[in-house]
């Protein structure tokens, strides 16, 4: 969402990735596997800094790249990840191993809509981070939230996905669908009497939800 010039400095800035992260960076790129961008998952990792949260939830394992990311900013938490596709599962599987991190994110195969209610014993995530099939956010944020921590936060990726959500005159229409329901999601979302939400204008949009806190 930054113009060209603000993202490669701000790219340029970030301290440099390990050899293995820079190599799943890589394999995504070269397998066209939608991953975080570099400069947006800095910034998640900040907020993780930040909060310190004992325990994550991921919807959208992808190949692993963002729970390894998020484990780097707290070596310590517990992370749950959920992955839909089968390949991407068994590739994530592959590389939190060789990352040595299979004592601390656990991965679930199957669907996040039937997964998640499935989850609802769990104990509560301190932080939970939604990127996964765009059109089901608003329906993953409702199944999350009760399993979210009191003060707890909801990262939500794409809300703004590449500038077309807050200009809608230039969306190709193979697009159109997805970026009426991001738009109609974020809508929502800052609305929402539960939580305070602030849409960061980094990669392609980071929402941050913050849960209020319940007396």
């Amino acid at each position: 969402m930054n113009d060209s010039n603000s993202g490669h400095y701000l790219e340029k800035m970030i301290p440099k990735r390990t050899a293995s992260i820079e190599r799943l960076e890589k394999k995504a790129k070269n397998d066209h596997v939608p991953i975080m961008d570099v400069v947006s998952m800095h910034f998640v990792q900040q907020i993780i800094r930040l909060k310190q949260p004992k325990r994550i939830l991921e919807i959208g394992t992808a190949i692993g790249y963002s729970a390894l990311r998020m484990l780097e900013a707290q070596p310590n938490a517990e992370i749950i990840t959920i992955e839909k596709d089968e390949q991407r599962y068994q590739e994530a599987k592959e590389h939190i191993r060789a990352h040595q991190a299979e004592q601390q994110i656990k991965i679930l195969s199957g669907d996040a809509l039937e997964v998640l209610k499935n989850l609802q014993n769990e104990a509560f995530f301190d932080v939970i981070f939604i990127d996964a099939a765009k059109s089901q956010y608003r329906r993953f944020f409702e199944l999350v939230t009760p399993l979210l921590a009191n003060e707890g936060i909801i990262i939500t990726d794409n809300v703004l996905f590449r500038g077309y959500v807050a200009n809608e005159r230039i969306v190709p229409s193979r697009y159109k669908k997805m970026v009426e329901k991001i738009n109609e999601y974020n809508h929502w979302l800052m609305q929402h009497p539960l939580f305070t939400t602030t849409i960061v204008p980094i990669g392609d949009g980071v929402a941050i939800s913050s849960k209020q806190s319940q007396s």
